[in-house]
């Protein structure tokens, strides 16, 4: 089938488990977590880094293979620092660096480059967005950037792009696919928050109100600390939930605070409460602890295979299946075993539903 040639914007934590992964896939090994070893015939190996771009001085400059280590990226290591032969590009700041981050991270002192030519010049089909929550302006001038270099988008980010109408008809009109918004967990708090809340409408019980509590060491809770950048972010978390319940129930759920002593680790708290038959109360509370970014490196996996299976294709615009399956606000929620049985099918040389 050959290559999938990607760009990523952003070389922060959840950069580094991406890239680990799919390299230690290279190497022969087995990829736990994975839905699909191969889908629409492409392996995780398959896919390679051509290009990278960022605005930490500290990565700059650097081979990729020597920047996802680089601080302040806390996350898991399981493969060791290598050559990707990738130089890691100054890209504009934008909105990029908020309150925390700009504390936390140094930009160099030179210009920035022309992302779209980048991308053109190292041959890229797909472009993953990895800016930091509430980089809005950031996070649309790469969607820009994909659209001028006639590159698809996957956006991990939760600023809305492929469900939102009038960008989403940007990639339908330059006939690009888009996979979006805001990259799902492999096993990750929302996911979880949406199985529990589904089984509970299924099995009759009435929810009367519920709760998700995140905490974390990484700089996307500092950065998440900045409360205005973080309204598209309760509306994906909270929308994904409520999706799966057919009434209006009392909601909170979002990142709560900043631990630094734990690292990528995240610790989330769900409750939810409601009653049954005869009015009795039932309460479930739980506590998931988890590497955050690896949790969605598997995800971004399929996200990427399905970009370039929508490129094989010539779909235009959002790749709904794709997006329902890897990602907490897609222009169509889906419970999870219709959106498996979506992205099975549109692999598999099927039309979207």
């Amino acid at each position: 089938m050959g290559k999938i040639r990607v760009a990523l914007a952003g070389v922060g934590n959840c950069a580094s488990a991406f890239v680990q992964g799919v390299t230690k896939s290279k190497d022969g090994h087995h990829l736990e977590g994975l839905s699909f070893p191969t889908l629409g015939g492409y392996a995780p190996s398959d896919i390679e880094f051509v290009a990278a771009f960022d605005v930490n001085a500290d990565k700059v400059g650097k081979d990729l293979g020597e920047a996802i280590f680089q601080p302040p990226n806390n996350t898991l290591r399981i493969i060791g620092e290598q050559k990707f032969g990738v130089e890691v590009k100054y890209a504009p700041v934008n909105d990029g660096l908020g309150k925390y981050l700009s504390q936390m991270i140094r930009t160099p002192d030179a210009q920035p480059v022309d992302v779209a030519k980048e991308l053109r010049d190292s041959g890229a089909e797909v472009l993953v967005n990895y800016v930091p929550v509430g980089s809005e302006r950031a996070a649309r001038f790469y969607a820009e950037q994909a659209l001028s270099a006639h590159v698809a988008m996957v956006n991990a980010m939760p600023t809305f792009i492929a469900s939102d109408q009038a960008w989403e008809e940007k990639f339908r009109r330059a006939h690009l696919p888009i996979v979006g918004d805001d990259v799902m967990s492999q096993l990750g708090a929302t996911v979880l928050h949406k199985s529990l809340a589904k089984l509970m409408v299924e099995r009759g019980v009435k929810i009367l109100q519920t709760y998700q509590l995140n905490v974390g060491g990484d700089t996307d809770f500092a950065n998440m600390l900045e409360e205005s950048r973080l309204t598209t972010k309760r509306i994906s978390k909270t929308s994904a939930v409520q999706s799966l319940i057919p009434y209006s129930v009392p909601t909170r759920i979002g990142p709560s605070d900043y631990v630094e002593f734990l690292e990528n680790r995240k610790y989330a708290y769900i409750m939810l409460e409601g009653k049954y038959f005869g009015g009795a109360p039932i309460r479930i509370e739980l506590k998931l602890e988890v590497w955050d970014a690896f949790n969605s490196a598997g995800v971004m996996v399929d996200a990427v295979r399905a970009a370039k299976i929508g490129l094989d294709k010539g779909v235009s615009g959002a790749v709904t299946s794709a997006s329902a399956w890897t990602m907490k606000h897609p222009p169509i929620q889906m419970p999870y075993e219709e959106a498996k049985e979506a992205i099975i099918e549109f692999a598999e040389g099927k039309r979207e539903r």
